[in-house]
Parts: C-alpha cells; structure tokens; sequence
C-alpha cells in the first residue's frame, strides 16, 4: 500500500471505528430504552395498519438492525412507523397483510433507485421554518397519542406518570452515568408488578409474539396485476419514508452538532424495509420521538441502533412476558419527556422576533400536520408556502430608472425578472406610445438584470416589439451571459435577434 492510500484509509478507519465504538456504554444502554419505548408503539402502529402485532414488532427489530450497518445517519433509529402504516390500510383491507410485504419490497427498491438519482438532494428547498413546524408538530402528535392512556383510568396512572417524569428529571442530578428514562421505566415496573398497581401494561396493547421471525417471501403472484396493485402505495410509502427519515436526519444532525450521510441514509431506508419484508415485516422509518429518546439517553453511534434491535428481539423471545408487565404510564411519562425535549421552545418567542413570512410558514406546517396527522402533507404545504413567499420576495426586489439625453431614452433595469416579476417589467419600462415619450432612440440597459425563464424573455420580446410598433428604435445592451442564451433561444427574431447589443462585463 502507497503511503498516499494509507493516509487515505486512516481517517475513513478511524470514523468507522468512531461510529460504532466511540460511545459503547452510552449506545448500548440508550438502545435498550429505545428497545423498550418501541414495543406499544409498534403494536400501536400494527393495529393502525390492520395486521397482526407481530408484523410491526418484527419489522422494528429487522429495521433497526439493518439501519445500524446501512444507515447514513449514527445514532438515529428507525423502524416500524405510523407515517407509514396508514398509507397501507386500503391494502392489507382489501388485497391480504402478504401483498403489504411485497408492497414493502419494492418501497425498498424505489428507495434505492431515489439515492441513485440524488433525491435527497430536494432536501435543500426545505426551510429552517418548516423543519421548525414539522418538528414542533411531531411533539404535539407524540403528546396526543399518549392522551388514551391518560383517560378513564385510576389515579394510580397519573401517578407513576407523575412519578417517571420526576424521576426522568431529577435522577440525572443524582447520576449522570444511567439514562434516567431506563431507571425510570425499571422503578416503576417494579412498583406495579410488586404492588399489583390496577394500571395498564403493555400486554393490553396486543398481543406480544412468542417466536423468533423467520425469512419468507412473500406469497403473491408475480405477475403485472400484482405490480398494478403495490405500485401505487410503494410509491407513497417510499415518499413518505424517505421525507420524515431526510428531516429526521437533519434535526439529529443539529442536536448532536455532526453531518450526515443524507445519500447513504436513502440506501440504507431502502436495504433495511427489505429485510424487514422478507422477515414477515411491514415497512417503516426513521422515527425522531425515539431517536430523540436515543440521542438524550447518551446514544450516539450506530450500537445504539444495533443495541435496540437486539434488545428488542431478545424481550419478545425470551422475556416477553414480562415485558408483558411493563406498566403503559413509565412508557407514557418517557413520550411526554421526548414530546417536550422535541418541541422547539425558542420558536414560541421567535414569533415576534422572524420575519411574519417565516412564522406563516412554520404555523402552517404545524397546523396540517396535526390536522390530518400527515407528516409528507404538512411539510408540502410548509415547502409551497416559502416558495410562493420567495417569489413575491424576489419580485419586488426590482425597480426600472428612465434617464433622457437629447433624443435617447435609456432604461435601466436592475433584478430578476421571471414568471412572477414580469407584469411589474412591462408596467415599468415605460409608456406605449410615442405621444406620451417623444423620444426616438430608447436604450433598454439589463446590465444589473437576469432573465430567468421564457415568461421574462416574453416580456422583453413584448416591450421591444411594444416600442418598434409606436415608431421608436429600440436597442437591448448589458445582458449577460445565461440571459443571452435564453434570449437567443425563445425570442422572436424579426423583433430583437438584429436589435439585441450584448455590452462586454
């Protein structure tokens, strides 16, 4: 090996190493939190989607443990969803939970097909204000699932809820060394199994599996009918995959003040929903309430994730009848802490401070989001409503100065002009007729001025052949480079093609 190829691999090594060794104690005992906040979740998400606990719990364990080797974002945890399970509801109802598992194979091959054409890459026309909005909305939606479980029950339930949240908080004063949501979850476990507190247990969310999954593919026809069927909410489900694990990425990204994989991460998303199929389970994602647990918890490389699926898969075929036992208000009192630590407090006394558009934004993304419980939706509307906000921006970012010497009429125009500014372009270059300007000789000078589609360079071709026809000679300088080749391409000829002067810059 050249010393240039060992100096090459050292750091690439040295990441490696960081990534899965750099936190061992703290990856591993975070994962077993995450292990456990996971398990009434997925029996929550299996019901959701209309399939058997088992789908989902599988599913979370076959993610997780792929996610840890293939994912492009350590310390981030993925498995089964919600964001995924209601777009499969109409499937599993009307066509069987086998046609969901092909479905979910081929969500895996379109997620890998967006990494080879660098869709991640549309990321970057997300705003801050609408990462804000969906993470503020993702907090509210943890709070309100939780609400079940805190109504029409005994005050025994408000207690150890009470009691975890004191316990969560107070407990990392005593020692930092243990997650405090574990020993929270373990305290009060052992309280209500002692005692035979009368609250809810995991158990009473479903019925946990008594085996180990097992590799099968899935029994359907593999003709164009079945394609025609699946196609559909692969497509979706990938989507939506890949747009709440990229935005779950980069909010992990900013809470651990370290860079991601965002390609890797697609590949990973799309390798770990196979596995997940060919093992009997459904399809699913990153999930910032747990990565959140994750990263709070003191996880921070890609044993974290490894740590909870093996964790996981060790409750549900070993102990799963204790974990049976796991009182449901230690669980609740870990989500409520994660729908606070999730929530973006500063953004409530930003209202006042940001621009009015970029508050509009962010409340707009919260409020779709919580309204139909759709993350892709919310973030849509949030992602529109900065474009149409930009635009408007960008348009009045444009002014036109007449200046006259002798017979020559000389504009000058500064800005971009496209689609949304080219009423304001034609309003500005002047009057229609040769009455209203006597001047003979008009020079339009772009100089300080892009032309950004066809719908600015017809309005250009509209002013100069305006002016032609009202007998004035009409000349374009300064245009620059991008804009002449536009210009060449679109314009019409026999009005600007011989008039056009293009000024050196």
């Amino acid at each position: 090996m050249t010393p240039t190829a060992t100096a090459g691999a050292l750091p690439a090594r040295s990441r490696l190493m960081t990534e899965w060794f750099g936190n061992v104690r703290g990856d591993i005992l975070a994962g077993m939190v995450v292990a456990l906040a996971l398990i009434p979740e997925a029996i929550g998400f299996s019901i959701i989607a209309g399939v058997d606990p088992s789908v989902g719990l599988y599913a979370s364990v076959a993610i997780a443990l792929v996610i840890a080797f293939t994912g492009g974002r350590p310390g981030m945890i993925s498995a089964a969803t919600a964001a995924v399970a209601v777009v499969v509801v109409p499937l599993v109802r009307d066509h069987g939970v086998q046609y969901l598992f092909a479905a979910t194979i081929l969500m895996g091959l379109i997620q890998g097909l967006a990494a080879l054409l660098r869709l991640h890459l549309l990321m970057q026309f997300v705003s801050r204000s609408v990462i804000t909005g969906f993470v503020n909305a993702l907090a509210i939606l943890i709070f309100i699932a939780q609400v079940p479980q805190l109504v029409g029950v005994g005050w025994q339930t408000y207690a150890m809820v009470l009691g975890g949240l004191a316990i969560i908080y107070l407990f990392p004063r005593l020692n930092k060394s243990l997650p405090s949501p574990l020993v929270a979850i373990v305290i009060l476990s052992a309280i209500a199994i002692y005692f035979e507190v009368p609250v809810n247990t995991v158990s009473d969310m479903g019925e946990l599996p008594d085996g180990l999954p097992f590799f099968a593919l899935p029994d359907v026809p593999l003709t164009w009918e079945t394609l025609r069927i699946i196609l559909p909410y692969s497509v979706t489900m990938a989507a939506v995959g890949l747009l709440e694990s990229l935005l779950t990425a980069q909010i992990v990204d900013d809470l651990t003040h370290t860079d991601s994989n965002k390609q890797r991460e697609c590949v990973g998303q799309g390798s770990a929903n196979i596995v997940a199929a060919m093992f009997g389970g459904m399809g699913g994602c990153a999930m910032i309430g747990q990565s959140v647990i994750n990263v709070t918890s003191g996880g921070r490389g890609r044993l974290s994730s490894l740590a909870a699926g093996l964790f996981l898969l060790l409750l549900l075929a070993v102990l799963g009848p204790w974990v049976g036992r796991v009182p449901m208000p230690a669980l609740v009192a870990v989500m409520i802490m994660v729908s606070i630590a999730t929530f973006s407090w500063n953004s409530i006394t930003n209202l006042r401070r940001h621009p009015p558009t970029s508050s509009a934004v962010m409340l707009t993304t919260v409020v779709v989001v919580v309204a139909t419980h759709d993350l892709a939706l919310g973030v849509l509307a949030g992602v529109l409503l900065s474009g149409i906000f930009f635009a408007e921006k960008v348009r009045r970012m444009f002014t036109v100065t007449r200046t006259r010497v002798g017979d020559v009429a000389t504009y000058k125009v500064e800005g971009q002009i496209f689609f949304a500014s080219v009423d304001r372009f034609l309003k500005q270059l002047g009057p229609e007729s040769i009455q209203e300007d006597p001047a003979n000789d008009v020079i339009i000078d772009v100089s300080k001025a892009h032309f950004w589609d066809i719908s600015g360079v017809g309005a250009l071709d509209k002013a100069v052949d305006r002016m032609r026809r009202n007998g004035r000679h009409v000349r374009v300088v300064g245009i620059n480079t991008a804009s002449a080749d536009l210009v060449d391409k679109y314009a019409l000829e026999d009005r600007m093609g011989l008039e056009m002067g293009l000024a050196p810059h």
